[in-house]
């Protein structure tokens, strides 16, 4: 019998997966790279010897309205670590500088002050005399036109980012799966761009793209406008960190928005690529809190079981959803129409003008489940999971046993993604 780890929300579950049924474990190397430093001296190093670009205290001498784009409380950048270090290294260039702390949200909900201080601490957040500021994407009287995006989206943006004399970015990176990655200019759009700006790039078309996929850049319709926007934005130095299953630095890089993001990307992606191992049943994860809050984020673990299941076959998503669905939009299309066929093709009918919230993320949702039957082992009311066309299971001896109902059959394979955030899975 192997017994595997799985996260699930703040802890872990167990999975037995008797030997003759596992096909394969799909696992980030990331998980037992051993890093070279600390924490702390891994972001030093990094600030020290930029890629790209001058040291971040010679961009800071003379500015003095800097901001600092920081990813909200639903990625687990560990800020705790890489802001202290940006902070220092901008007031070794402008003592004076009034630094605000721009909390980049994107389009998920504000985050709230219990979470500000679970992300940032006490220290940090109320006595290191940093401004903090939520990020707000409806908010259309904070936000400034910079142009028009590659896509003919208009773009705009928090003006506190397009006024600052100097922007700054922290965040992280990981597979992303239709950005390709994470981190670098995302902080930007989706950032702390505008509700339109996000619709506009998140539209359905470039979701359907065949280069919008975990681990790709190149010819991915949705980062191109990414790097547009974070251009125009005048992002001028990015701090952006690796992290283990245990979210612990594990890598840094830091300098220009693009060099350095590709730097660190070639790095994820060595770390991160694992071949497919075909298999009936899937079982993946989305890494534990805080990317398992609610079902709109469990979405990506799924992806990376789409790319090793078997055709016809089921996916098992390990995710508390603590915090429900995730969005009512997203909750609201499956709810309202019990055919995911029909769902789709409203999708893929609807220009990027006419995007709806959470759209992106219902529809490869729907991509999936046109394939698979996904059972969802949760803390999440049973009618909202089976509302959203997703089976429920209590615990994963019950989600193996509902797949093997759903296959006709109780030996089938099953391949194990601990973590299905953190992989890029080649077919």
């Amino acid at each position: 019998m192997a017994q595997l780890k799985l996260p699930f929300g703040r802890g872990h579950i167990t999975a037995d997966i008797p030997d003759g049924r596992l096909a394969g474990v799909l696992q980030s190397r990331a998980h037992s790279y051993q890093a070279k430093a600390d924490q702390p001296e891994l972001v030093r190093q990094a600030l020290e010897n930029p890629i790209g670009s001058p040291c971040l205290r010679e961009l800071a001498a003379g500015k003095n309205k800097v901001v600092i784009l920081s990813s909200d409380h639903t990625r687990p950048v560990p800020s705790k670590v890489i802001l202290p270090q940006l902070v220092e290294e901008l007031r070794a260039g402008n003592p004076d500088a009034e630094i605000t702390v721009l909390v980049a949200t994107g389009f998920h909900r504000p985050t709230t002050e219990a979470e500000l201080l679970d992300k940032y601490g006490e220290t940090l957040y109320r006595h290191s005399g940093l401004r903090f500021v939520i990020h707000e994407s409806g908010k259309k009287e904070d936000m400034v036109h910079l142009g028009t995006l590659p896509s003919g989206g208009e773009l705009l943006i928090n003006r506190l980012a397009a006024e600052a004399d100097l922007l700054v970015g922290e965040g992280f990176i990981e597979p992303h799966f239709f950005a390709g990655f994470s981190g670098g200019r995302k902080s930007v759009l989706p950032g702390v761009s505008s509700r339109e700006t996000v619709l506009a790039n998140h539209c359905s078309a470039f979701i359907d793209s065949p280069n919008a996929r975990t681990g790709i850049l190149d010819g991915n319709p949705i980062h191109r406008d990414m790097l547009y926007a974070a251009q125009q934005a005048k992002l001028a130095f990015i701090c952006n960190v690796v992290i283990d299953a245990d979210k612990r630095v594990i890598a840094a890089f830091a300098g220009h928005f693009d060099q350095a993001h590709r730097a660190g990307c070639a790095f994820v992606d060595q770390l991160s690529g694992v071949d497919a191992v075909p298999a009936p049943i899937v079982i993946t994860t989305n890494g534990g809190y805080p990317l398992d809050q609610n079902l709109y984020q469990s979405v990506k673990g799924m992806t990376a079981a789409e790319a090793t299941c078997a055709p016809g076959g089921v996916i098992i998503m390990v995710s508390a959803c603590s915090d429900g669905h995730g969005g009512q939009s997203f909750y609201d299309t499956f709810a309202h129409e019990p055919d995911n066929r029909k769902i789709m093709d409203r999708f893929l009918a609807t220009p990027s003008d006419r995007t709806i919230p959470d759209q992106w993320e219902a529809q490869i949702l729907c991509r999936v489940l046109l394939q698979h039957p996904v059972i969802l082992v949760t803390q999440a009311p049973r009618e909202m999971v089976e509302a959203m066309h997703l089976h429920w299971a209590a615990d994963l001896p019950a989600a193996i046993a509902l797949a093997d109902r759903l296959l006709g059959k109780a030996d089938s394979p099953i391949t194990v993604i601990p973590d299905g955030v953190s992989v890029i899975v080649r077919k």
